[in-house]
């Protein structure tokens, strides 16, 4: 299925069709983003509105459209993506810093209101990730050598805390988890 997240009826509408075909959703992750760099003066107005728009109403849209079926079911679990810039900043980003703090506050506060109902929410705030999406220049090798286990994070591992944070058994709610190299402690 796909969908533009900034648009909440064709959430909706995805979220409805995958039910449909697939059967009903007992778990979520929202995990759409861009990331553009640029310093506070330089990003436009517009730039910055589709940075929010897609981050932050796109992880609430899609968790509206899930929440309201897993509430039927008082049952399930949310995963929101962050990231650890949120937690330490980007001067080079600030836009996507910001979005992404606006996820884990968000995060939090549909934990509080899910619990009570049976439902999981938390986050998964990733480091710098061995990806293509992750040029050079962002992770020059003197910056990957200060990281506490001096390498990148691998995929896999952000895939496993999303794993854990979505099993059943899991007791955690309104955490933002970090799988990071050490990037932040």
């Amino acid at each position: 299925m796909q969908a533009d997240v900034t648009d909440a009826a064709a959430v909706e509408d995805a979220v409805a069709r995958a039910e449909r075909d697939l059967g009903p959703v007992s778990g979520c992750l929202t995990a759409a983003g861009v990331y553009r760099r640029g310093a506070l003066g330089s990003i436009a107005v517009e730039d910055w509105r589709s940075m929010l728009a897609v981050h932050l109403d796109g992880t609430a849209n899609v968790c509206r459209a899930v929440y309201r079926r897993l509430l039927l079911r008082r049952n399930g679990a949310i995963v929101t993506i962050g990231s650890e810039l949120a937690l330490v900043g980007d001067g080079d980003a600030p836009h996507y810093a910001a979005a992404k703090g606006a996820i884990h506050a968000f995060t939090r506060s549909l934990a509080r209101e899910a619990a009570p109902h049976g439902i999981r929410v938390n986050c998964v705030a990733p480091g710098p990730t061995d990806t293509p999406l992750l040029k050079p220049e962002y992770a020059p090798p003197d910056y990957v050598a200060s990281l506490v286990l001096q390498r990148l994070v691998r995929p896999e591992e952000i895939a496993a805390a999303v794993r854990f944070l979505l099993r059943e058994d899991t007791n955690m709610v309104g955490q933002v988890v970090s799988p990071n190299a050490g990037a932040v402690i």
